[in-house]
């Protein structure tokens, strides 16, 4: 199985609600599920997305 993976930074003005909603919209939309978060010292979160790459396999 093959991963897509997306990397997106929040800045710490971003509330945890805001974050929480702009990442269920690409979820939704764009097919990403929720792979890694990491928040930083200085309060940025790093969050990593993943989806599935789906291969077209050729009939004769």
């Amino acid at each position: 199985m093959e991963w897509e993976f997306d990397k997106v930074s929040f800045s710490r003005e971003f509330s945890r609600n805001v974050v929480t909603k702009l990442l269920v919209d690409r979820a939704e939309h764009g097919g990403w599920e929720l792979d890694r978060v990491r928040i930083t010292a200085d309060g940025t979160r790093r969050v990593v997305l993943r989806r599935k790459i789906i291969r077209a396999v050729r009939t004769a």
